[in-house]
């Protein structure tokens, strides 16, 4: 696809269908600076033959918002080794396979603070990223101290806290609810699977195969029904990472069932949705340990395309990727103990393929339900649309020119991971991005990367989201309106500030 030279900074993308998460039209897209300043058919009559204007011919393609993967690792200190995806190497992988922005976890760890970890992601994010990013903290411990500086930075960045083990959720839970902050689970059992783990080792079972064995899929089930319900009696929203398994992904359709509209919400990742767990058994080590991530892929073979099945429903809302890599000799830091195999998939770059293939060539998603659960239900959720996940006047220019007829083998060989690994390799997918556009930058051509570090900024992710919290606002103000008691003593903060009184029996 070849393009003018433009002397300014000004864009113009004609002959495609843009495709938004609710409707597709033919229309050309003009781009100045950062910013989307026009959607509409005949921009290219008017705009083509400009000197000054780059041209990109999109007949025949798609052009959609730039994909945002909403749960990456990015050098993550882990298990006694570093992540080799680095805030460079991920994103420059994030941009050549459509991605346009992630969100990376900041996390603390037991002996550190949030605010301590917040400005470490950051000097090691804002030099590298080639992509624009945000941060989601994730909460290891829990004391007064950590409270404190969740408040801090829920009210100064960014609105997102994750929680790995019991019982932080029950105070973590009710801080978020208190900052109107979306709380992130990620749902494992972590006693039992310590238990599992000990009694696997004891009978000689110390091979890949240990980890999933270890981590029966009921284990993950009850953990998401558990996060559901202390969430329902906290009143706090939930985000459920990496859901896995059929199990977890019911348990999350019966608690929206019955938790009188408190959202939910669960997120697939791209090794869930295109690999099942029987990888863990093969005899090469190397291979087995590539695919150790927690929870672990399903045994079941049918899990993949259920799952897919559920998204395309509603049932779950949006695919993420939990790109955590790590190379073949860091991985055999677990030979002979899978409890030491460092833990973590590739995904990052083949994402939004994967989810073509498997979900759009296979009649299960349309298009539109495509840009949703790729881009826009990310920037909804995180309170950054329509700045994100939308292709219309005013909003960021992250575009897409996705061609949705082309192919491709994945591979290690190809790809732009600092892995020497691919867990997808030899699969052939339909679908790629053709162009992609970075903040009215092009950035990925056919192949070629034009990427400097540094590129990206910083996202900030604000408290508040309305399409997270405003059915609860209006929940609230309907209740008093009605004299209705509302009885959630732990929110008195956000509660008070609408004007409610609250009662105790």
């Amino acid at each position: 696809m070849s393009l003018s030279k433009p002397q300014k900074n000004i864009l113009l993308i004609f002959g495609g269908t843009v495709v938004n998460d609710d409707c597709m039209f033919e229309a050309d897209v003009l781009v100045e600076g950062n910013k989307i300043i026009a959607v509409k058919q005949g921009l290219a009559k008017e705009y083509s033959k400009q000197s000054n204007v780059e041209v990109i011919d999109a007949s025949g393609r798609l052009v959609i918002p730039g994909g945002i993967d909403p749960h990456t690792h990015m050098q993550l200190p882990f298990m006694g080794t570093v992540a080799v995806d680095d805030f460079y190497h991920g994103t420059r992988a994030a941009l050549a396979g459509g991605t346009t922005m992630i969100i990376d976890f900041a996390i603390t760890p037991k002996e550190s603070t949030p605010l301590k970890a917040y400005k470490q992601w950051r000097e090691w994010a804002d030099p590298k990223v080639c992509c624009d990013y945000g941060l989601s903290m994730a909460i290891t411990n829990w004391n007064e101290k950590i409270a404190e500086e969740m408040e801090i930075l829920v009210k100064q960045e960014f609105a997102f806290i994750k929680t790995f083990s019991w019982p932080i959720p029950n105070m973590g839970l009710k801080q978020c609810a208190k900052l109107r902050a979306l709380a992130r689970v990620h749902a494992e059992n972590g006693h039992v699977i310590a238990e599992k783990q000990k009694e696997l080792l004891e009978i000689g079972i110390t091979g890949p195969e240990g980890h999933v064995q270890s981590r029966p899929e009921q284990l993950e089930a009850e953990a998401t029904n558990r996060a559901c319900t202390i969430a329902k009696m906290a009143n706090c929203p939930l985000y459920v990472v990496h859901v896995m398994t059929k199990g977890a992904a019911s348990a999350i359709a019966a608690q929206r069932q019955s938790n009188g509209g408190l959202p939910i919400f669960g997120e697939p990742i791209a090794a869930g949705l295109a690999l099942d767990g029987s990888h863990y058994f093969n005899k090469d080590f190397s291979h087995a340990a590539a695919f150790v991530l927690s929870p672990p892929l399903s045994k079941d073979p049918s899990t993949p395309n259920a799952l897919m099945d559920l998204l395309a429903c509603g049932q779950l809302d949006l695919v993420a990727t939990d790109n955590c890599t790590f190379t073949c000799q860091q991985k055999r830091m677990g030979l002979g103990d899978f409890t030491k195999i460092p833990n973590g998939v590739n995904g990052v770059e083949d994402r939004m393929s994967l989810v073509w293939e498997k979900g759009v060539c296979s009649g299960k998603l349309n298009p539109m339900r495509f840009v949703a659960v790729t881009s826009t239900m990310a920037a909804k959720i995180f309170n950054i649309y329509p700045q994100k996940g939308r292709i219309q006047e005013g909003s960021d220019a992250d575009i897409v020119i996705w061609n949705p007829n082309s192919h491709r083998k994945i591979s290690a060989e190809t790809h732009h991971h600092a892995t020497d690994f691919n867990v997808f390799e030899g699969m052939e997918v339909r679908g790629i991005p053709e162009v992609t556009i970075s903040r009215g930058k092009v950035v990925w051509n056919c192949g070629e990367l034009k990427v400097e570090a540094g590129w990206g900024k910083f996202v900030p992710l604000l408290a508040n989201c309305p399409y997270v919290f405003g059915a609860q606002e209006t929940q609230i103000k309907y209740q008093c309106s009605k004299g209705i008691l509302v009885r959630m003593a732990h929110t008195v903060g956000s509660v008070l500030s609408l004007g409610v009184v609250l009662f105790d029996d």
